[in-house]
């Protein structure tokens, strides 16, 4: 019989006391349901200011989500509250993540894809 050891190993990541954290007025959520309606899924953000844009990406195949999306606010403050609000919630029974958008676009096509 064999024995498996894991070890792990702590990082500590220190910021200077001069540092700002900047957040996007943009967010990504991930892992929601493959049902999520487009209302449904502008409704849920809402509550954390005036959502400009809540894009749902779909599935042309299947007609479904793909079970991402992106928000957009208004101001990067209701995107931190959004995050804060939401992240690690179970909603529609699926634990959802919401983070904030990173990446440039450029002329419209993303600049961190390879297509």
């Amino acid at each position: 019989m064999m024995k498996f050891v894991a070890k792990f190993r702590c990082f500590t990541v220190l910021k200077s006391r001069f540092s700002t954290v900047r957040y996007s007025s943009e967010v990504f959520v991930s892992r929601l349901s493959f049902y999520t309606k487009h209302d449904e899924f502008r409704n849920m953000f809402l509550q954390f200011g005036k959502v400009k844009e809540a894009k749902l990406i779909m599935d042309n195949r299947t007609g479904r989500t793909k079970g991402f999306g992106f928000v957009t606010f208004e101001t990067e403050d209701e995107a931190h509250k959004a995050i804060k609000g939401l992240n690690g919630r179970i909603v529609q029974g699926r634990l959802i993540f919401v983070e904030s958008a990173t990446g440039t676009k450029t002329d419209g096509i993303d600049a961190g894809s390879n297509r």
